[in-house]
């Protein structure tokens, strides 16, 4: 390696890197958003293609390890942030040519979505891995709360801004408008995401062959990095948290559909106040974190505390089922938003601290088996969240207290979740202390 380490990146410098997260929520809006509703609407198709569609998106995610490896060796990152952005781009235009093809050739347009989501699938995890290690090495310790918070909120704006332009864009709706409004999104994404990397990865940064290690193979540095017990134990927490924090996504409208009587337009405002909840916990975490110079280099607390938090929020929820439409739901919505706001960043905050621990150069594959976990558990979350209402519905007296049941269970995931934060980095304190009892006993 080279001595040489180039300078932390300035505010701007985080925001540049942000306009890739830009580009990444843009492309992955339209494809799992839009597309889905232009399925099920325009063209009246079973939900469950959509869903299908997005599945395989989501099960791409297990290559996260493998396409971390790849950026790991030459440790440049350049190149497959804009590689992965490329095949993103390409397979969100091929999905909307997928989509306007199924209107005349359903067969043929399956054949096609599925190779689209295939690539939209390994472009995120090509993309976002790297983008998150070259984030996490060129942010300096007590900025990355803030970094996580500002390249999330560049995401969710991603989102905000595609829909509501692309919205206007597609009336009245055509297969060509369609894929000209994919095709501009897609360019516009690649213009981002140059604009946001160049330059940011130093020469220095690069391992050249005289100074490189022997390099391991995939397989070899996977089981490396899966017996650091610090790194499985913070995969593992990574899973339950996400599963908690996801299975609520399919079930909190038709909630409050069924049991406060609210319309489809009614649900879709309570989702955008939960959406607005998560974007101020965001904000609201690092804010309070650069109060004190040791809370921004301390993310576990905030992990803890966003947990249990979450946890007295989908309580909360069990509240409203319980009581019906006398409970004031928007608040304790609002509420469940800003906590799994605080619990995100800080978990991704924690997540860019702990990339670099363990073996050297092996930063990519460490954050790809930790992405793999949270997409993993995120894609199977909502399918949980869904079938444990239904199973609910069938052993519990009323639609009410199966929801109640469900969010109970959801609260006490956040709980075990907080556990498993307090336990990822024990090994080493228990190490630390079985070090110094011989030297008191000795002395």
């Amino acid at each position: 390696m080279n001595s040489a380490s180039p300078a932390p990146l300035s505010w701007f410098g985080i925001v540049r890197l942000g306009l890739v997260q830009t580009a990444l929520g843009a492309v992955v809006v339209l494809t799992t958003s839009t597309l889905n509703r232009v399925m099920v609407i325009e063209l009246a198709l079973p939900a469950m293609i959509p869903g299908m569609l997005v599945a395989i998106h989501y099960a791409m995610q297990v290559l996260r390890p493998w396409l971390g490896h790849g950026s790991d060796v030459g440790g440049r990152r350049f190149a497959w942030i804009v590689g992965g952005m490329a095949v993103l781009a390409t397979g969100g235009l091929l999905a909307a040519a997928a989509t306007a093809l199924m209107a005349s050739q359903l067969i043929l347009g399956l054949i096609l979505a599925v190779t689209a989501f295939i690539m939209i699938g390994i472009g995120v995890g090509a993309a976002g891995t790297s983008l998150l290690v070259l984030l996490a090495k060129r942010t300096a310790p007590e900025r990355r709360s803030a970094a996580a918070s500002i390249a999330w909120i560049m995401m969710i704006a991603g989102f905000i801004v595609t829909t509501a332009v692309a919205g206007k864009a597609l009336d009245p709706f055509s297969g060509e408008r369609l894929m000209m409004v994919s095709g501009t999104v897609s360019a516009i994404a690649m213009v981002l995401t140059l604009l946001g990397v160049w330059g940011i990865e130093q020469p220095e940064m690069a391992v050249t062959p005289t100074s490189a290690p022997a390099r391991n193979s995939f397989m070899e540095d996977f089981r490396e990095i899966y017996r650091e017990p610090q790194a499985r134990r913070f995969a593992i927490f990574i899973f339950v948290s996400m599963l908690a924090y996801s299975a609520q996504d399919l079930i909190l409208e038709p909630f409050a559909g069924s049991v406060f009587g609210m319309t489809p337009g009614q649900t879709t405002q309570l989702s955008s106040v939960q959406h607005m909840g998560a974007l101020i916990g965001m904000i609201l975490m690092p804010a309070l974190a650069s109060l004190r110079s040791d809370w921004r280099t301390r993310p576990q607390p905030w992990i803890v505390g966003g947990c249990l938090a979450s946890a007295l929020a989908l309580l909360g929820l069990v509240g409203a089922a319980t009581v019906g439409p006398a409970w004031p739901l928007r608040a304790s919505v609002l509420l469940l938003g800003l906590t799994n706001g605080v619990y995100a960043i800080a978990a991704i905050g924690a997540m860019m601290n702990m990339v670099s621990e363990g073996r050297d150069n092996r930063e990519g594959t460490r954050m790809g088996l930790w992405g793999a976990s949270q997409a993993i558990s995120f894609g199977i979350g909502g399918f949980v969240g869904t079938a444990a209402a239904d199973a609910a519905r069938q052993l519990l007296p009323s639609t009410a207290s199966a929801y109640a049941a469900v969010f109970a269970a959801e609260a006490a995931l956040f709980v075990l979740s907080a556990w498993l934060a307090i336990w990822i980095k024990r090994p080493r304190e228990q190490a630390s202390t079985l070090a110094v009892q011989p030297a008191n006993q000795g002395a």
